[in-house]
């Protein structure tokens, strides 16, 4: 007998998040209901990958995109893009296994691809959104994406790099890539507060 489809509002879409062209991967697996707006999940995606909401980002889904609009910009470069604040996650990604691309910092370039693992019923007692599991730490925002990541790590890993100290300095002391702190994670992804900054 064929399951009866959850009703519009009583979905929570699995996702997992993979930041790509990084090796070993960098990646999260959120649960957040399906009706959360792609601007909302913006916000959780900066807090579960470890990114501050400090530049451009855009969705994209098959041949749309989403993003925060922007009537200056959008008149100046002719940009047809739908407003990711009245996009519902369950509206516009309606099955599992559908895949999508969320864009950070269109200088950096982090490209992030999304599989919908399942979609759930919601769970008694359960805050959405929540992190289940992930690896490794989030690149230092401004790093130069991939590639700059990619030196950064090398030139802190080796003593005699004659960028060593200077990325040390730049990184603050101290990088671990392989940290994730899932419950510090969790933490801010319910905190208001979290989000509060954020505000223009």
């Amino acid at each position: 007998m064929r399951a009866m489809p959850l009703p519009v509002g009583e979905r929570v879409y699995q996702l997992k998040v993979t930041l790509r062209r990084i090796r070993p991967p960098i990646w999260r697996r959120l649960q957040v209901r399906g009706d959360t707006t792609l601007g909302q999940l913006n916000r959780y995606l900066q807090v579960a990958m470890g990114w501050w909401n400090s530049h451009l980002h855009l969705f994209r889904i098959g041949r749309t995109e989403c993003r925060q609009p922007d009537p200056e910009e959008d008149m100046f470069w002719e940009i047809k893009a739908q407003d990711e604040n009245a996009a519902v996650l369950e509206e516009v990604v309606r099955a599992a296994k559908a895949r999508f691309r969320y864009v950070y910092d269109f200088g950096d370039h982090w490209e992030h691809e999304i599989v919908v693992e399942k979609i759930l019923p919601l769970a008694d007692g359960v805050r959405y959104p929540v992190c289940l599991a992930g690896q490794r730490a989030c690149p230092p925002e401004d790093c130069g994406g991939p590639v700059g990541y990619g030196e950064l790590l090398q030139a802190l890993g080796d003593p005699d790099h004659p960028e060593h100290d200077s990325w040390t300095e730049w990184v603050g002391g101290t990088f671990d890539a392989e940290e994730l702190d899932l419950d510090e994670l969790n933490r801010r992804l319910r905190s208001p507060d979290t989000y509060t900054e954020w505000e223009d």
